[in-house]
């Protein structure tokens, strides 16, 4: 355990230091088919569809964050750094085990459906990781930080989609769980620019780190 001096540091630099790479995970929070797909982009491109008041969260995923988590997660394998991805998926066909406000929001993606699988760019590589929810925050419900603490991991990167929903979530229960935990700004997105940027100031500083991915990248390698 850290010396009491060293965590009540001023301005917060105890949350501020460096990651430990051998006790660091990464995780990719709901980058899945049924959030963003090649359809999903082209409709949102299109005038007048039901998806056009999105395009510009759809077009920040396929020309920001997925570029940037390719490189990110290369980098991470590179230095052994474990990734865990969670998905939105049913344990069931219908449904039925959802959160009760997964059901109000008429949100279910059945189990082994092509919805729940990670985007292709960015999913799991071999055995890598991938834990189910049905709920927004998945220290709530599933074992995640079991897994974690089996994994000796203190430390967490965390990206993906919806920044001030599913992303935030994580980021707030890890930090009361006890990881320090980086948030990388430009692997995250969410459904307007104003609801991204608000979500990232109300985490940094007070949850976790902010930091791009070419700085967690130089991390990694030390730099």
């Amino acid at each position: 355990m850290p010396a009491p001096s060293d965590i009540f540091a001023p301005n917060g630099a105890y949350r501020e230091r460096g990651f430990v790479p051998a006790r660091t995970a990464l995780l990719n929070i709901d980058m899945q088919n049924g959030e963003f797909n090649a359809e999903l982009l082209a409709s949102a491109r299109t005038p007048g569809s039901k998806h056009a008041d999105k395009r510009a969260f759809y077009e920040r995923i396929a020309n920001v964050v997925i570029p940037n988590q390719i490189r990110l997660q290369a980098a991470a394998r590179q230095a052994g750094i474990e990734i865990i991805f969670t998905v939105i998926e049913s344990l069931t066909q219908d449904g039925r085990d959802r959160s009760l406000d997964h059901k109000i929001s008429g949100l279910n993606v059945p189990k082994g459906s092509w919805e729940a699988k990670v985007i292709d760019e960015v999913g799991p590589r071999g055995d890598e990781i991938v834990i189910p929810k049905t709920a927004s925050g998945i220290f709530n419900c599933t074992n995640i930080e079991y897994v974690l603490r089996n994994l000796g991991v203190e430390y967490l990167v965390v990206y993906g989609v919806v920044t001030d929903q599913c992303v935030e979530s994580a980021i707030r229960d890890a930090a009361d769980r006890g990881f320090l935990v980086t948030q990388v700004e430009d692997c995250c997105a969410a459904e307007t620019d104003e609801n991204h940027r608000t979500s990232i100031e109300s985490m940094r500083g007070h949850y976790c780190r902010t930091r791009s991915t070419d700085e967690v990248i130089a991390e990694m390698r030390g730099g």
